[in-house]
């Protein structure tokens, strides 16, 4: 049975509340802010009041704690591959989806933190990694060589996550490419700011601080 065809099931048979179940329990597992937790918990204060002032991974690493950098990245990538195989387990691929969205915009939006979270792109991967884990590859491969060339963390994940949907898309998986556009249209506008200095030649390279 396909995912569409999941859905139509579910709501026609009254058990359209998993949908928003999954949605919100994906989105509370998301929006657990790992940078900020682990950086608070070295001794290193808010992560948010330096570099970008981001809770991600790459302005982690401006505190010059490569070892925690690396855990926030894990860890945001964790959350979403078990927001999404815990409800694919529960309740099955469509909710699956809807969980996996849901974690994406807890990381972007967590109610913990006033709704000013990170922009989305271990969690992206991390999503992916559970629900098509090609997609996860496709994102790592691209970000990777985008990486290498220029050493700029926002040009490659802005690269990568223009190329996974579309490679979704060919590959035939249409459901999670129109999840994956989602959140790549997210990170899009969550690096808003980085693309004007990338624009402007202004945006900082992977490891500089400041």
């Amino acid at each position: 049975m396909s995912p569409l065809s999941s859905f139509i099931t579910l709501v026609v048979g009254g058990l359209w509340s998993w949908l928003p179940l999954a949605f919100g329990f994906g989105y509370l597992l998301g929006s657990i802010p790992f940078g900020l937790l682990l950086t608070r918990a070295a001794g290193l204060g808010d992560v948010r009041n330096i570099g970008s002032g981001n809770i991600g991974a790459t302005n982690v690493l401006r505190t010059g704690n490569k070892g925690l950098a690396a855990a926030t990245l894990l860890l945001d990538g964790l959350k979403g591959t078990a927001a999404v195989l815990l409800a694919d387990h529960m309740y099955g691929q469509v909710p699956a989806m809807l969980a996996g969205l849901g974690a994406f915009l807890g990381h972007l939006y967590p109610v913990w933190l006033k709704f000013r979270g990170g922009k989305g792109v271990a969690t992206y991967i991390g999503v992916l990694l559970g629900l098509v884990p090609q997609g996860a590859l496709v994102f790592a491969l691209t970000w990777i060589t985008v990486a290498v060339w220029t050493k700029i963390s926002s040009l490659s994940a802005l690269v990568a996550s223009v190329v996974v949907p579309v490679a979704l898309a060919i590959k035939g998986d249409t459901e999670v490419a129109i999840v994956a556009a989602l959140m790549s249209l997210l990170i899009l506008w969550k690096h808003r700011a980085n693309i004007q200095r990338l624009i402007s030649g202004q945006e900082p390279k992977i490891g500089a601080k400041g």
